[in-house]
């Protein structure tokens, strides 16, 4: 059992809980509570860590006893782990790899850009909404938060292990790319000539969406085939980047679902 916060492997789990860097460099994430070590891939599974309050469960200990796992004293995990509330469970994870064929090789697919979005909820509340709705897979600039930032996993509930996702240089390149796959591009955009439910999302679809205090650059919307609006009452000017990624989504699962 792992009984002191100086233990090399409490330390590189912290490391990875709290910089980009570390995960980047060796490859691997963390990922908190029992859903999220029960809705992991096998095979993406580095080691699992359990606070020994949490060994008197013998149906969970059945699953983690299948593979490479340390018990860890109460006190220690506490310390290990990125939230206030510990679940007693924390797993390390390979991050994938995936390439863009993995995301635009379906039939018509239908595709998240996103562009310096920086909330980590935002981020994983856009993955979760899309595998709901139907998404193909999410693309990402670089200056975008990181889809390992544990913040962001726990918002993805679960779909960070089914959505594929992809860092790119900036949006205009990944439109370019977009378009010789026959894929039409639609930037959520306050100059919107249409509103967001008059267009067509049945064939090859990407939706770009911007930061959440600046939007999109001037770039990116001027790289888009079309801009659309959300249409608003009142005052407001904008909505959160993760509900009208979910309005864009869902209108586009909507207009499939009656093809």
């Amino acid at each position: 059992m792992i009984t002191s916060v100086n233990n090399g492997q409490v330390k590189n789990i912290i490391q990875l809980n709290q910089k980009t860097k570390a995960r980047r460099e060796q490859g691997l994430f963390v990922a908190e509570g029992r859903k999220m070590f029960g809705e992991a891939p096998a095979d993406w599974i580095e080691k699992v860590y359990v606070s020994e309050t949490l060994t008197s469960d013998p149906a969970l200990m059945e699953q983690v006893e299948k593979l490479p796992y340390d018990i860890v004293a109460d006190s220690v995990f506490r310390q290990m782990s990125d939230t206030q509330t510990p679940q007693g469970i924390l797993t390390v994870l390979r991050r994938p790899s995936y390439t863009l064929e993995d995301i635009l090789g379906g039939k018509n697919p239908l595709v998240m850009v996103l562009e310096d979005l920086q909330d980590p909820g935002n981020a994983g509340t856009i993955l979760r909404t899309g595998e709901g709705a139907g998404v193909s897979g999410v693309l990402l600039t670089r200056t975008c938060v990181d889809i390992t930032n544990p913040k962001v996993i726990r918002s993805t509930m679960g779909s960070v292990y089914r959505m594929p996702f992809l860092y790119a240089e900036s949006v205009v390149s990944l439109t370019q790319k977009l378009k010789k796959h026959n894929i039409r591009t639609f930037a959520a955009h306050l100059k919107g000539r249409n509103s967001y439910d008059q267009e067509s999302y049945t064939g090859g679809t990407a939706f770009l969406i911007g930061n959440e205090g600046k939007g999109l650059t001037e770039e990116a919307a001027n790289s888009a085939d079309c801009l659309v609006r959300i249409p608003m009452c009142g005052k407001v000017e904008s909505l959160n980047a993760a509900m009208a990624s979910g309005i864009l989504m869902y209108e586009a699962a909507r207009q499939r679902r009656q093809q």
